[in-house]
């Protein structure tokens, strides 16, 4: 996966910090904007949204279906209300949704003459939360998110995951709705979705959050799932690639991105300071005094070198602490 430096000159972030203190002198911060920001600096738990790929075929929708309700351990909720959890449900399901209709619209001449690769049939989507979240509550935050967002357009099925350290849900969407409109995942339509569902898990008494983590002061690079994974395990070749090029290759070589990273911390720093400002001349101490607590453990801006760097270092310090070298 690319790496991307939000520059919050050019994108608009959810949080918008920049734009609260370019009002004129009679502007005032709205209540949701003052509790958007105290969220924010008391750091609330930020939900999670990704989306995990999605089928192209036939085979790979019954086997996404299979993999959510955990070969027949765990149940399925449709968007009709339904309960499944026998094997062999996502053949009806399939059906149910005309699946097969779709991959016969899109295999046209056309199509196939130029090679193309055919469209999704559904998108996999993942919301998570830190562990200790309740579940059930996750889970009705996700199915209030569904109706809201997709009832009598796209068909959706819905599975809750608590077998691992964090609660999460899987939800499959059909990718063209009833009307015959593809639904396309784009950057503003997850940053809509994870303010939506954090809204959702504040109505169900979980405090969650949603903001870029350039505004949170945070700079780490997106990992796809297998180089997360395997890093896990300390047995990532991604890594162990990049390391191996600072260490031998570019040591003494600029680091690309750089300049962008150092260039959004001192706008997003710049933007803070001037937010705590507007919150004393209003009146808004408490919240102003946690800006600036905020703002005095923002950690310094870090390349992929120097995570990377920084977390090989970690390693290495803990395999000394756990096995300390022999005196004699």
């Amino acid at each position: 996966m690319p790496k991307r430096v939000v520059d919050l000159r050019t994108e608009r972030p959810c949080l918008d910090i920049a734009s609260f203190g370019r009002r004129g002198p009679e502007a005032k911060l709205t209540p949701s904007e003052v509790a958007l920001i105290a969220r924010t600096v008391r750091r609330v738990p930020e939900v999670m949204i990704k989306v995990s790929g999605g089928a192209r075929t036939l085979q790979g929708v019954g086997a996404h279906f299979d993999y959510i309700g955990r070969k027949g351990l765990n149940e399925i909720e449709t968007d009709m209300g339904e309960r499944l959890m026998e094997r062999g449900f996502e053949k009806d399901l399939m059906l149910d949704w005309d699946l097969d209709v779709d991959v016969l619209r899109r295999h046209t001449d056309r199509a196939i003459a130029r090679g193309r690769k055919p469209p999704k049939l559904v998108h996999n989507v993942i919301f998570s939360m830190p562990k200790g979240t309740p579940s059930d509550k996750l889970a009705a935050a996700v199915r209030a998110f569904a109706v809201n967002q997709f009832a009598l357009k796209h068909r959706y099925a819905m599975a809750l995951h608590t077998h691992q350290s964090n609660p999460h849900v899987h939800l499959v969407v059909r990718a063209i709705s009833e009307q015959g409109v593809r639904l396309n995942i784009r950057k503003a339509t997850l940053r809509d979705w994870r303010q939506q569902f954090a809204a959702h898990l504040r109505e169900h008494g979980i405090a969650a959050n949603a903001t870029e983590r350039a505004v949170r002061g945070e700079t780490r690079v997106a990992k796809s799932d297998g180089v997360f994974r395997s890093e896990k395990r300390n047995s990532s070749t991604h890594v162990r690639a990049k390391l191996n090029s600072y260490v031998f290759r570019d040591r003494n070589q600029p680091e690309p991105g750089r300049a962008t990273l150092v260039a959004t911390r001192r706008d997003v720093e710049q933007s803070w300071y001037v937010v705590h400002d507007v919150l004393e001349l209003e009146g808004h101490t408490e919240v102003a005094r946690d800006v600036r607590r905020f703002l005095a453990q923002m950690l310094s801006p870090r390349t992929e070198r120097q995570q990377i760097t920084l977390d090989v270092l970690a390693k290495q310090e803990a395999k000394r602490t756990v096995y300390p070298p022999r005196t004699r």
